[in-house]
């Protein structure tokens, strides 16, 4: 018997994604063209080795298995030309996964470098009696709001979303555009531009984790071009969402829409 058979240790993974996306950028495989074959055959050999070590795996993961054999299944059996005739094209069946995949790695990124942030501002030391060369209306005002603050309350959400039954693959085609949109017109539909919105409100409408994510990058854009402000009244409150001063000259046309939807493509 080897030695390595006797220290058998397994990563831990957050969920199916964080696992297949460490099986790819570790072989150097290009995402966009995955050898599903290889992947799935590796994926599962984790599963069964998880399942002798006794670690406890979510149904997601369970559930991702299940969608990589049917994938492998759909890339192994013969296209039927009439089929590809009607239908004008050729859909590559990982393409799915692939979006999910690339996806799931821009916001990983983006809570990494968030997490980053907060460290090194975690340890600028600050003043306690800073209050007290604030004005009574800068006391009063209401505070501002990180990205590490907007991240940390959606991933409160998606992780409250967990526990939701899924029986199936959402086909959804949303965009972060789409979303941009979506939010400037509950905006505009406000009584009062000094009226905000519940970002956990607006989180909890979307039915789907996608639809969640898309919203989150918009909230970014728009903030970044000045169109919204984030804000709170008191430390660890709801964040909420309000015009900003700019919000009716910041509108994104169709070129800049066009111009972010290529930036998340």
């Amino acid at each position: 018997m080897s030695s390595s058979s006797l220290n058998v240790q397994l990563e831990i993974y957050e969920g199916p994604l964080d696992l297949l996306l460490d099986l790819i950028r570790r072989q150097q495989i290009n995402i966009h063209d995955i050898p599903i074959a290889k992947i799935t055959a590796q994926y599962l050999d984790y599963l069964q080795r998880a399942m002798q070590l006794n670690m406890e795996l979510g149904a997601e993961f369970v559930y991702m298995a299940a969608t990589l054999i049917q994938i492998k299944s759909k890339t192994l059996l013969p296209r039927d030309p009439e089929l590809d005739r009607i239908e004008g094209t050729t859909e590559d069946p990982r393409q799915e996964l692939v979006n999910r995949l690339l996806e799931h790695e821009r916001f990983k990124n983006a809570a990494q470098m968030l997490q980053q942030k907060r460290m090194v501002e975690e340890a600028v030391w600050s003043n306690p009696q800073l209050g007290e060369f604030l004005t009574p209306e800068e006391q009063q005002g209401e505070l501002a709001v990180s990205l590490y603050d907007l991240v940390q309350t959606l991933q409160t959400i998606l992780d409250r979303a967990k526990t939701r039954k899924v029986y199936g693959i959402e086909a959804e085609d949303v965009t972060v555009p789409e979303m941009i949109k979506y939010l400037r017109n509950i905006l505009k539909s406000l009584e009062s531009k000094s009226e905000s919105l519940s970002v956990v409100d607006l989180f909890e409408r979307q039915g789907s984790r996608r639809r969640m994510i898309c919203l989150f990058l918009a909230i970014l854009e728009m903030v970044r071009m000045q169109s919204i402000t984030l804000v709170q009244t008191e430390a660890f409150a709801d964040i909420g969402i309000k015009r900003h001063k700019n919000f009716d000259d910041s509108a994104a046309n169709d070129q800049a829409l066009e111009a972010i939807q290529e930036e998340y493509s």
